[in-house]
């Protein structure tokens, strides 16, 4: 890539507009699970990978492949879930080093117990600000910007 070709306006304008949205959804959805007595987003993202497995485990790396985030992050969260219980660390049988990361009962209804003010909040927050068809639209421009193993739809629930 040559480094003295800089993207137009209107590239650059779609940037900034796509961030300052994602920012202000993001922390809009935060606060509205704040505001009702939950955990953060991440916390919820976690859960639902580790859920969606047919034995509910996964390696740590897996988890931070699936939800975007650093992996200093992703200790720190694990060892926090783990202390409230809400996901077990196990010993990896195929790496003695490494751990499986399992979610627990308590970690299943709290995530059903957040669904419906996430859910909300991304009516609130997104859904009534667009058109069926603009967030049709929105969500085929969308994926334009996506790695091609992350363009399949994967539900929030």
């Amino acid at each position: 890539m040559e480094m003295d070709v800089l993207p137009s306006q209107d590239i650059q304008k779609a940037w900034a507009r796509l961030v300052r949205a994602a920012e202000f959804a993001r922390a809009s959805v935060e606060r509205d699970l704040k505001d009702a007595g939950f955990p953060p987003l991440a916390w919820y993202d976690v859960l639902l990978e580790l859920d969606r497995e047919p034995e509910g485990g996964l390696r740590p790396l897996e988890i931070e492949r699936r939800i975007l985030m650093a992996q200093y992050n992703m200790s720190r969260l694990i060892d926090r879930l783990v202390r409230e219980g809400l996901v077990s660390r196990e010993p990896c049988a195929e790496d003695g080093r490494g751990s499986v990361i399992r979610i627990t009962r308590k970690g299943r209804d709290l995530r059903g117990a957040m669904w419906p003010v996430y859910a909300a909040a991304i009516q609130r927050h997104v859904g009534d600000k667009l058109g069926e068809a603009q967030a049709e639209g929105l969500a085929d421009l969308l994926v334009c910007l996506m790695p091609a193993d992350q363009k399949k739809p994967i539900p929030l629930r």
